[in-house]
């Protein structure tokens, strides 16, 4: 039989972490209040009820409006390491939208994060890490960080880190580098790279030859600095890097295999990278490679290959592989069409 009795538990699906939000319009602002409140376990709460709600980027957009993005750069300096990581991880989620994207750089979230570079708290750095790799997808998201003057420290810090958040610095740094490569070679972020390429996490190996890409690509540079893109290129092999450039090219992964023939294709457009990479044999395991499952992987091989025909001894080399490339003008991608045709043509010149 029924009892009036009221129970003393709550029921089954009541989070007692989160805080009760408030009905419509007025959720977002009483959690913006909360967040300012001098009670630990109330800003907690708010904490975990915003992250939830962050998912949604007119929420975001609210929240943003209403003045959250300042009550949590505060908290970025409390005290709790539950707080500080709860922040983060609120930051993060935000930064997964292009408005919160744009929020940081409007209210300079960029600046208020960078003080948790080396936070005690692990999951807080990686939450940290996690907001920058997504803020670096934007250009001017990239160019904010740049413009922090944060590259040394995140350069820094690829000796430092754990190997999961390596891999978050890694894709922020390759950003970041396309945009201007200046203050990383300054602070030698090629010869810490190519300690990464050796690295027996294929990802770490992986996107450390995708950042050595950005170091030779690099193209909007400062007007006093004309020379950065072929300093970049230099560096890399004056650092006798394009070796093990080489040995990747065989590496188990194909992932790798692709990044390394990538940062191979920007290094051999100077003729000091064409014979290093000759001198070390690339040719074969390039050759082998057009054959890989990956079509950028492919395409990667034949520019590379097309760059090493342009030197009279890679040229007289590939004379005898011109059925191989003129098969791949079959190719299921249009890209490496296109480059195979190129490839031919070079080849094939006669001066």
């Amino acid at each position: 039989m029924a009892h009036t009795q009221i129970s003393k538990y709550l029921p089954p699906d009541i989070n007692p972490t989160q805080a009760a939000i408030a009905y419509g319009c007025r959720a977002l602002p009483k959690l913006n209040e909360e967040l300012q409140s001098e009670d630990l376990l109330t800003r907690q709460k708010a904490l975990m009820a915003l992250y939830d709600l962050m998912h949604d980027p007119e929420h975001v957009y609210t929240a943003i409006r209403i003045g959250c993005l300042e009550s949590l750069k505060d908290l970025l300096m409390d005290t709790n390491d539950l707080v500080r990581i709860k922040t983060t991880e609120v930051l993060y989620i935000m930064a997964t939208h292009n408005v919160g994207r744009d929020g940081f750089l409007e209210h300079d979230v960029i600046y208020a994060l960078s003080f948790l570079l080396s936070d005690p708290q692990s999951a807080c750095r990686e939450n940290l890490h996690l907001a920058f790799k997504h803020l670096a997808q934007l250009p001017a998201g990239a160019k904010g960080i740049v413009n922090s003057s944060l590259i040394p420290s995140l350069v820094g810090k690829l000796q430092t880190e754990e190997e999961r958040i390596q891999e978050l610095l890694l894709d922020t740094l390759a950003a970041c580098l396309i945009e201007d490569a200046t203050e990383a070679l300054a602070s030698r972020v090629v010869p810490f790279l190519k300690e990464k390429l050796l690295s027996a996490n294929s990802n770490i190996r992986s996107k450390a030859a995708q950042a050595l890409i950005a170091v030779s690509a690099a193209t909007q540079l400062p007007p006093l600095w004309p020379s950065i893109p072929l300093e970049g290129k230099n560096q890399v092999w004056q650092h006798d890097i394009i070796p093990i450039l080489v040995h990747l090219l065989k590496d188990k992964e194909e992932e790798v295999q692709a990044s390394a023939a990538g940062a191979l294709m920007y290094v051999t457009v100077t003729t000091k990278g064409k014979y290093a990479a000759l001198d070390t044999e690339a040719i074969g395991p390039l050759l082998e490679l057009l054959h890989s499952s990956l079509s950028k992987a492919r395409l990667n091989a034949i520019k590379v290959l097309t760059m090493l025909a342009e030197a009279p001894e890679g040229r007289k080399i590939l004379q005898s592989h011109v059925p191989t490339f003129r098969a791949l003008k079959e190719d299921t991608s249009a890209a490496v069409q296109r480059a195979a045709q190129i490839a031919v043509k070079v080849i094939e010149w006669k001066p």
